[in-house]
């Protein structure tokens, strides 16, 4: 039997868009937060040359992704949907207190950043190493953050959540999704930083490839 390729497109079209988990969800967003950290790390590699230009529109643009769709959306949907569930179940509340406290730190260290990435701050040698320390503090916090979030907080929700809580949680974030961003909103997201990357040379995997030299 031959099926024609309008027939097997009819038929991929007709079949369910699979579901993402909760977990999977805010993973994979942690996942476009690495590669935001890997920008700030590229730009204060740069702002320490002498040789090196950093284009300030891609710094700010970069912060601005930072806070419309990690803090504003990303940790908004953990604050309001997920902290409260472990609050609320005894479990988890000293981890879950820190990652709080920890949110708020990290909008004023993006408001800071945002302010600074402008043109007189790369002529500014007191105004350049103030931006470093705050990309460095920012990345310093969110690394341990994220990583403890991944290992830790997601992986118990499914100890305080039946399955059916658990699944609409997943069809309710990616609603909120679809609301604020578009249908393809992480995928637009994702585009929008490997341009960023593009720009600043860094987004070929293999470049970060070590090379090892044999043991003699």
């Amino acid at each position: 039997m031959v099926f024609s390729r309008k027939a097997c497109a009819a038929s991929q079209a007709a079949e369910p868009e699979e579901e993402v988990s909760p977990a999977e969800d805010l993973m994979r967003e942690h996942g476009v937060l690495n590669r935001l950290l890997l920008i700030y790390e590229e730009s204060m590699r740069r702002l320490g040359s002498a040789r090196e230009d950093v284009k300030p529109e891609l710094l700010a643009e970069s912060a601005g992704i930072i806070r419309s769709f990690i803090e504003d959306y990303h940790e908004k949907l953990e604050e309001e949907h997920l902290f409260p569930r472990f609050e609320k179940a005894g479990k988890e509340t000293g981890l879950v207190r820190v990652l709080r406290q920890q949110h708020d730190a990290g909008r004023r260290l993006t408001e800071q950043i945002i302010q600074l990435a402008k043109v007189r701050t790369f002529t500014d040698a007191t105004q350049n190493r103030k931006l470093s320390a705050t990309m460095q503090q920012f990345i310093r916090m969110y690394r341990p953050h994220e990583s403890r979030e991944d290992t830790v907080l997601f992986p118990a929700l499914h100890q305080i959540v039946s399955r059916h809580e658990y699944d609409a949680l997943g069809e309710d974030f990616e609603k909120q999704e679809h609301q604020r961003f578009g249908a393809d909103g992480f995928e637009t997201m994702v585009d929008r930083v490997a341009r960023i990357e593009r720009a600043l040379g860094i987004y070929e995997l293999a470049q970060f490839t070590p090379k090892i030299e044999e043991a003699k």
